[in-house]
């Protein structure tokens, strides 16, 4: 933080650094304005409530929280935030199924976070407060959240009731940047590979006068994509106004966004050899968001904290799916849907900072509303396939259509207590009550099946107290211990109810059927760890952690061909592993690595249809039983990012990722011929270069060696690969990722903190 104090906030400060010292909060970053200790770039505190209030310091928080800076986002030049979670977190894998690179699904710990409609997810996203999973499907749109926008983030692992539905493997809260700590103006632009070409923007100051601070950040982000049919045009503005007194402070911002993406599918091993190339064609997904936020805090007294937010979020999705089923005349489909979204809610909480008979305690309740509507519309016509393109004409007939409205009410209480039983002992009890109530109306007609039309209406409700129990031992102030238990829930989403029916499969996310209800998933997870310091800056960490979800979603295949299915509850899922880190700064060196291993299987029986499974029956249908691996999920990864300081102009960094192989979609019974997708191991590169106070050079390259690999796998028939009688041929499809690519830029800085090029976390 800044030496120099202004006088203007010198009161709040005194207050704040009352209030920390009284309750041995050592190791928490202060800010000039005391309710932004969470946006600053240092992170030693993490928000514990979905709320962003004064945090709690991380050797306080029982789970294994990982971090990241905006320092560490710079330093990488990160496109996103998905790619810096793949590029530096433990447990932490992505697979890019659609070759676009906004699109990933990222997996913590066997849980997704997926922009793709559908997905089950099982992680929740918050950005300064605010839940930004989509109120239709709990979809994490990654290209709606400008990265040069984030001062810091924080992945809190677990079923953390306190963030509320979603929150199976994690939570992960997202906090913005202040013009108080982020002053002064940069303006960057880069190119390369690709087509790449991007101009981003930040400006940030205070007018002390008016106690008033502001931020605002811009990307402005075109790429025609390394394969076939997969360009990005990404527009995201931030802006963010702040005010405060001596015992209050206000934050009003607003986030818009207009995005593009083209996506091209997996493709047949038997065609690997030429990965550019679009199996079909097109496919797209456009974004159109904005969101209102405001929030505030009030110190009613000295030990005293109250806060709160209010939100608008409104986001208009477009999406055109090609689903080729042959490569016969007519029989194919293309899909046109819209999904018009509204969520708009808010959060209310009170801390008591008080000693409580005679220890130290920080206690927070809190109370929350959220609600969602959606107005959902898609039609599909017959289509034909002329080369490698989906192809409707005027004389295309219609082949299903839906109308849906979906309303979302989502309603928590909450409270956390840390109790101190003394300078090396804590106690933190949580506790959520959610209700969740979810009413669908509308119709989906489909005429190849009797009756035509399907009557999507139905309501929906969830409750539940999920609880959670931890402990912090630290005995010095080089190592500690901590352990906890946790239980969270997730509603089924407005999707999954949609498409609930065996008898009628859907397509998702492009029709629907009728709605049977499903449970709600509940996880309960176990974890205990250990973490220290072996020096002043060389940090280390070790923990295990189980969790078990009980009526775990799964999307069945039917043994209907062009990837028709339905939502089920499937019983229990299981989620294990072992995480290590360590960091540290050695001279001019950074360094840090984190190794996680997730074994994560099912634990029921159950059967599926995967007719392009080689096991398959003569019904199409594979039996998954108990101890099967999920697919999608990298059992170890392994993560090393080093930085260093060549000379006090010029630093090079390097991240290195390793991940193993996974199964592919489809061989839920792990016995496929094809066996796994395999594991890769793959290395980036960036540097920079500080010409003066005000100019700087950077490069990046990414897969420095070229390697060649895929980060997901499906089964399924190739339309292009037939047998002597006519018929497909079954194949695993893989995604491959991107191959070398470079991109070089130029920085122009003023009025900012001086720094230079290897400043980083």
């Amino acid at each position: 933080m800044p030496k120099t104090l202004q006088a203007n906030t010198l009161k709040p400060k005194l207050i704040l650094v009352a209030i920390l010292a009284a309750y041995a909060m050592p190791q928490m970053a202060l800010a000039e304005n005391k309710a932004e200790a969470l946006e600053l770039s240092k992170i030693e505190v993490v928000g514990t409530t979905p709320l962003p209030s004064i945090g709690t310091p991380i050797n306080q928080v029982p789970s294994n929280v990982q971090t990241g800076s905006s320092k560490a986002f710079d330093q990488q030049q990160s496109l996103d935030l998905s790619e810096y979670l793949d590029n530096n977190l433990g447990s932490v894998n992505t697979s890019n199924s659609v070759a676009n690179p906004y699109q990933a699904d990222v997996q913590f710990r066997g849980f997704t976070a997926s922009p793709l409609l559908g997905t089950p997810q099982g992680l929740s996203v918050y950005m300064d407060g605010v839940r930004v999973n989509e109120v239709f499907g709990d979809i994490v749109n990654w290209d709606l959240i400008p990265a040069n926008a984030i001062a810091n983030i924080n992945l809190i692992p677990g079923s953390n009731p306190l963030f509320g539905l979603n929150t199976l493997g994690g939570a992960l809260a997202v906090h913005t940047k202040s013009g108080s700590e982020f002053p002064g103006v940069k303006l960057t632009t880069y190119g390369g590979s690709w087509g790449r070409r991007a101009f981003e923007f930040e400006a940030g100051g205070v007018d002390k006068e008016k106690n008033l601070d502001y931020f605002v950040a811009g990307n402005f982000f075109k790429e025609n994509g390394w394969r076939e049919h997969s360009s990005s045009d990404v527009k995201q503005i931030f802006g963010k106004v702040g005010w405060q007194n001596d015992t209050s402070d206000l934050d009003l911002s607003l986030a818009l966004a207009d995005t593009m993406m083209e996506g091209t599918q997996a493709v047949p091993l038997s065609t690997y050899n030429n990965p550019k190339q679009a199996y079909t064609y097109p496919d797209s997904i456009g974004n159109k968001m904005v969101m209102l936020a405001l929030k505030g805090s009030h110190f009613l007294s000295d030990d005293k904290l109250v806060a709160g937010n209010v939100y608008y979020r409104k986001n208009k999705s477009s999406g055109f799916n090609s689903n080729a089923n042959s490569i016969l005349a007519g029989d194919s489909v293309n899909v046109s849907s819209n999904t018009d979204q509204d969520g708009f809610g808010g959060t209310l909480q009170l801390s008591l900072l008080g000693d409580l008979i005679g220890h130290k305690n920080q206690f927070t309740v809190g109370v929350s509303a959220d609600f969602g509507r959606t107005n959902f519309t898609s039609d599909s016509l017959q289509a034909s396939i002329i080369g490698h393109e989906t192809v409707t004409d005027t004389t295309s007939i219609s082949v299903g259509q839906v109308r849906l409205n979906a309303k979302n009410d989502y309603y928590g209480l909450y409270a956390t207590d840390t109790f101190s039983l003394n300078d090396q002992l804590h106690l933190t009890l949580s506790g959520r009550y959610n209700v969740a109530k979810i009413n669908l109306s509308g119709m989906s007609s489909d005429p190849a099946l009797i009756p035509v039309d399907s009557d999507l209406s139905g309501n929906h409700r969830y409750s539940r107290f999920n609880p959670a129990i931890g402990f912090n031992y630290n005995p010095t102030k080089t190592i500690g211990f901590y352990a906890g238990y946790n239980e969270g829930m997730r509603a089924a989403t407005p999707v999954e109810l949609s498409c609930a029916d065996e008898a009628r499969p859907c397509a998702l996310p492009n029709a629907f059927a009728a709605d049977p209800h499903l449970e709600m998933v509940v996880a309960k997870t176990w974890e205990g760890g250990v973490r220290g310091k072996l020096a002043d800056n060389v940090n280390w960490n070790m923990g295990l952690y189980n969790a078990v979800s009980s009526n775990d979603i799964q999307f069945i295949a039917s043994n209907a061909t062009g990837g028709f299915g339905y939502f089920k509850n499937v019983g229990e899922t299981r989620r294990r592993g072992l995480e290590m880190g360590l960091s540290g700064k050695f001279d001019a060196l950074t360094l840090s690595a984190n190794y996680g291993f997730v074994d994560a299987t099912y634990q029921s029986d159950f059967a599926v249809g995967s007719p392009a499974n080689s096991n398959a029956n003569n019904l199409g249908q594979i039996s998954v039983t108990k101890g099967d691996k999920i697919p999608g999920i990298a059992q170890h990864t392994f993560k090393i990012r080093a930085a260093y300081e060549v000379m006090p102009a010029w630093n090079i960094g390097t991240n290195v990722v390793l991940a193993a192989g996974q199964y592919a979609r489809g061989d839920e019974n792990n016995q496929d011929v094809n066996g796994k997708v395999p594991g890769y191991a793959v290395m980036h590169l960036d540097t920079h270069y500080s010409l003066n106070e005000t100019w700087k050079l950077f490069a990046k390259v990414n897969n420095v060696f070229d390697t060649r690999y895929a980060t997901f796998g499906v089964l399924g028939g190739n339309i292009y690969n037939l047998d002597g009688a006519g018929s497909q041929i079954n194949e695993q499809f893989r995604s491959p990722a991107a191959p070398r690519a470079a991109w070089v830029g130029v920085s122009y800085e003023f009025g900012r903190a001086k720094k230079t090029a290897a400043d980083v976390d």
